[in-house]
């Protein structure tokens, strides 16, 4: 193999040669050209033992390696490359690679002349004419200190087979589907064993952080305490509400809500505290009863409280403190016994720092803070929600709708910047737009939420290399036929290897095996 250092020792001999070829100069000499000389072998013989080395260690190698200069002739391959694509050195080394590729007759998809023209790492899907196999390829350029590439290393991996057991795998969806219906009947009957408890709320999920919120509404329910509930939009801040009033004493009074930002500012206060007649221009000539006049000896809730208009907040507060409220327009206090539950999705902390809320209220009003978790905390949830919202929607328009198992993989996988208010429309819709007796698939959620199923660009990245690629495939694909299949065993049969394989791969792999 061509080698810089090499060239420079040669040109040094030749010069070496010309000198002493001249009798009074090597007389002079002979004795300085004689250490010369051997200094000279001995980095012969280090360069010759370096590119022996190289060539061991290339040829060692599992991956094929191929090398050009920066024109992009072909200076080195090793074994693997052999292996892997039938090609031999000898009709390759020292070609150009324009002048392959324009003979038709080796490869397609070579990505060395996109590395010299781009500068960069190129991947791509290679194929060998010779023997049909596909690789995955990588092209890294090796720059000189003026920037310029000097050489392209491209690594070749076979991933043929790894193709064969997608094609498989994909195969073996259709198998998996005949058995699903028995599945899922099996977890059917789970859920509803393991949601006996959970039904009794309407709020649903069997994760840790509502599970807590259950114990604080079962701890303060029967009280009439104070409850700020707090979250993202969506959460479910109403539903808690829900409960804590039908788990209280007050569950056969009223239950008035009254949402703070879908009323315009200069009508808040009326809406709230009611206004006796000819209060102002336009009012009702008897006067008009407010939300917590009509909330007495029950609950009211006020959702989006922290969109309340900072001048009607001191009345709010005088109506906490005080229990008793003056509608607008009078000057009778009326005394009220009303349990209060507010919610906001702001931080009302902030809010007060800004001074668009009092501190004394918010005091008032966080006397049991409840927060709410977004659902993208909350994923051992969403399969419950998912079963929830299909069995209402189906009942509603009247359909036999289901989602499959890699379906709500995809829910998963979602963020819901909406919450469950977004998982609930998105589970309408598609039971409005899914056949009757059909199954809501994997590509349709896919396409709605844009995510997208597994498939082989997405795993080359920039900032893996080949052997991270491969692993995350083989990781993905053992992930998805283990889920689907349920034992070792039938992945095994799946995958078509043994299944002392599938529990190895398994292991190295960091995938855990219930």
């Amino acid at each position: 193999m061509k080698n810089e250092n090499l060239f420079d020792v040669i040109s040094y001999l030749e010069n070496f040669i010309n000198d002493i070829s001249h009798e009074s100069i090597r007389n002079r000499k002979i004795e300085e050209n004689k250490r010369e000389l051997q200094k000279v072998l001995k980095e012969l013989k280090v360069l010759k033992q370096n590119d022996f080395e190289f060539r061991e260690i290339g040829d060692n190698l599992y991956d094929g390696i191929y090398i050009s200069d920066g024109d992009g002739n072909t200076l080195y391959v090793n074994k693997a490359y052999t292996r892997i694509t039938g090609i031999k050195p000898e009709e390759i080394v020292g070609k150009n690679v324009k002048e392959i590729l324009k003979e038709g007759k080796l490869y397609k998809n070579a990505v060395t002349m996109e590395v010299l023209k781009s500068k960069r790492q190129v991947n791509s899907v290679g194929v060998s004419l010779r023997n049909g196999k596909k690789m995955l390829i990588t092209g890294s350029p090796i720059f000189d200190k003026q920037g310029n590439i000097k050489k392209v290393v491209i690594n070749n991996r076979e991933m043929t087979d790894l193709l064969e057991i997608r094609k498989e795998l994909d195969a073996s969806i259709d198998k998996l589907k005949a058995v699903e219906e028995h599945h899922r009947k099996n977890k059917e009957e789970i859920r509803h064993l393991r949601n006996i408890n959970v039904r009794k709320y309407d709020l649903i999920g069997r994760s840790q952080s509502i599970k807590n919120v259950y114990k604080i509404i079962d701890k303060v329910a029967e009280t009439d305490v104070t409850v700020l509930i707090y979250g993202e939009t969506g959460v479910g801040k109403e539903v808690v509400a829900n409960e804590i009033y039908l788990k209280s004493k007050r569950n056969n009074a009223p239950f008035i809500k009254v949402n703070c930002g879908a009323i315009p500012s200069n009508l808040i206060e009326s809406e709230l505290f009611g206004y006796e007649k000819g209060a102002f221009t336009g009012a009702n000539a008897s006067g008009k009863v407010g939300m917590f006049e009509l909330a007495n000896k029950g609950t009211i809730l006020l959702d989006e409280i922290g969109e309340m208009p900072i001048e009607v907040q001191s009345k709010l507060l005088r109506a906490i403190q005080q229990k008793e409220i003056i509608r607008v327009g009078g000057t009778k206090p009326i005394s009220l016994d009303v349990r209060l539950i507010s919610s906001t999705n702001k931080d009302l902390k902030q809010e007060v720092k800004h001074g668009t809320f009092r501190e004394d209220l918010y005091y008032r009003l966080n006397v049991i803070p409840i927060y709410i978790p977004p659902l993208r905390t909350r994923i051992e949830d969403i399969d419950l929600l998912t079963e929830y919202f299909i069995n209402n929607f189906n009942k509603q328009y009247n359909k036999s709708v289901n989602i499959s198992n890699l379906g709500v993989d995809i829910l998963k996988q979602y963020s819901w910047p909406g919450n469950i208010r977004e998982l609930q429309n998105i589970i309408e819709r598609m039971i409005v737009i899914t056949e009757d007796n059909s199954m809501i698939s994997d590509e349709q959620l896919g396409n709605i939420l844009n995510i997208n199923s597994l498939n082989i660009t997405e795993f080359l990245s920039k900032e893996m290399g080949l052997r991270e690629i491969v692993e995350n495939i083989e990781r993905k694909t053992l992930e998805k036929v283990l889920a689907e299949s349920g034992s070792t065993r039938k992945a095994a049969k799946i995958l078509k290897v043994d299944q002392s394989t599938i529990v190895k791969k398994a292991k190295r792999l960091g995938i855990k095996i219930s």
